[in-house]
């Protein structure tokens, strides 16, 4: 497997004395879709201004396609873009004049055909000759995403995109990120719309405090970290005993009112206990008038591992 982009044991330590970053290692896999997710604080920040080279580490390493980021400068950015959480251009020049220019500061003659497209993928045609102040903050935001992609590179970070844009367009805005992917255009997202991130990327990294939890497959992290509800209802209120709490340990077995609430676990194939546990259940109560299962998504487990990171099993 080929990686757009590697970290190794980044660190990264202020000089007021707070450690953003311990030892971070992660591997982007090229042509991925990947999530970097993170409570406030994280260190999501520092690692994605490392990335953009506007923050020095303390030590560690950054590779883009296999160059090194801090020795091959000019070559790694040209292959980079950027749509950082601030507005970073001037409010005095129009739209289509703001591409032109940034074009030229990456080194390529201005693509007006490709400048044409982006404003009108991006909804931003009919405000392209408009002094950028007269922008909304929604249209801000679509034109930070056109100066990122300006110059066609190969790898994308998206650093909180779709923060004030409505719903119809982050949907649109999406959907032109997702074709991007599809035509080799590797895209690394932080959000904190985690069901955009599980709806959108194929790999994810979770981060808190400075360190890795955990970074894998979004279905292998489902999978194997993530974990369902198996509640079975019965017509009367339950009381667990010591002897059935020792059949069902393995499920963490909770009782609510009539409820039987045993939790299961997947292996990497997908595949739960739900037949252990529902047979465990039967043997210490009968039959059950009601069964459901309720899966957790990914919100539920960044919420229990950034709470619990020992839960982690990457």
């Amino acid at each position: 497997m080929s990686f757009a982009i590697e970290v190794n044991q980044l660190q990264k330590t202020y000089t007021n004395g707070k450690t953003a970053l311990s030892g971070v290692s992660l591997a982007v896999p090229e042509g991925s879709f990947f999530s970097l997710l993170g409570p406030n604080g994280a260190g999501k920040s520092t690692l994605i201004n490392i990335l953009a080279d506007t923050v020095k580490p303390t030590s560690g390493s950054v590779q883009f396609l296999g160059h090194d980021l801090f020795s091959e400068r000019a070559w790694c950015k040209r292959r980079l873009g950027v749509v950082p959480q601030e507005v970073a251009f001037d409010p005095f020049f129009a739209p289509r004049d703001i591409l032109k220019i940034t074009s030229g500061l990456y080194g390529v003659k201005p693509d007006k055909v490709w400048i044409e497209e982006l404003l009108e993928r991006l909804e931003l045609t009919q405000h392209a000759g408009k002094n950028s102040r007269q922008l909304s903050g929604g249209m801000r935001r679509r034109l930070l995403v056109a100066q990122a992609l300006v110059h066609k590179p190969k790898i994308i970070i998206l650093d909180e995109p779709t923060a004030g844009v409505d719903v119809e367009l982050r949907k649109r805005l999406w959907d032109f990120m997702r074709e991007l992917n599809r035509n080799g255009s590797t895209i690394l997202l932080t959000t904190h719309y985690l069901e955009e991130a599980e709806e959108l990327c194929n790999q994810v990294a979770i981060i808190d405090k400075g360190q890795v939890l955990t970074s894998q497959s979004m279905t292998s992290l489902l999978n194997s970290v993530g974990s369902s509800t198996l509640a079975l209802g019965y017509h009367s209120p339950l009381h667990i005993t010591a002897e059935q709490h020792i059949t069902l340990e393995d499920f963490s077995p909770r009782v609510d009112g009539n409820a039987l609430l045993l939790t299961l676990k997947k292996d990497t194939a997908g595949n739960s206990n739900f037949n252990d546990a529902y047979q465990a259940a039967i043997s210490c109560f009968g039959a059950s008038s009601t069964v459901s299962i309720e899966d957790e998504d990914l919100e539920d487990v960044f919420l229990r591992l950034t709470n619990n990171p020992a839960e982690v099993q990457a």
